[in-house]
């Protein structure tokens, strides 16, 4: 990990986010800790899991409604939807992996984004929302698996 030169005093979380990034770095690798800018990090470190949590969500939203679209939709062409199935399945595969523990929350994320996912199938394709299932009729291991296709 290369940082960057360090100035003389240490820039300002406000001001110049990558130079603050790179000092915290420098003090961390430096063991200098009493010197840490604590409540910032703490900050910044939430904010990364919260990012991971909602790129959970955006991509679990996008393939649900996918999902939906490929067996409810009738007049659409065969395989239309695969593309963005296997983008989305590999983007989530890729999230787990760098974060497993977020494998244990999939389904709640599943069960919470499904009715955005079913309002956004309704919308896509013109068809009216009563046609999908109110409740996620997916399993997680259908929603993860490369093969499932409804």
């Amino acid at each position: 990990m290369q940082t960057l030169v360090q100035p003389r005093s240490s820039p300002s979380y406000d001001d110049d986010l990558v130079q603050w990034i790179d000092a915290q770095i420098h003090l961390l690798l430096e063991n200098r800790f009493s010197e840490l800018d604590i409540e910032n990090l703490v900050d910044e470190l939430d904010g990364m899991k919260k990012q991971y949590a909602n790129e959970l969500d955006s991509r679990l939203t996008v393939l649900i409604m996918h999902l939906l679209k490929c067996q409810y939709q009738k007049n659409h062409p065969p395989g239309k939807w695969h593309s963005t199935l296997i983008e989305q399945r590999r983007r989530i595969a890729f999230l787990l992996k760098d974060a497993p523990s977020m494998r244990n929350s999939v389904l709640a994320f599943a069960l919470d984004c499904y009715p955005s996912a079913r309002r956004r199938a309704a919308f896509e394709t013109h068809l009216d929302a009563s046609i999908f299932p109110t409740q996620l009729p997916y399993s997680v291991e259908q929603i993860l698996d490369d093969n499932f296709i409804p």
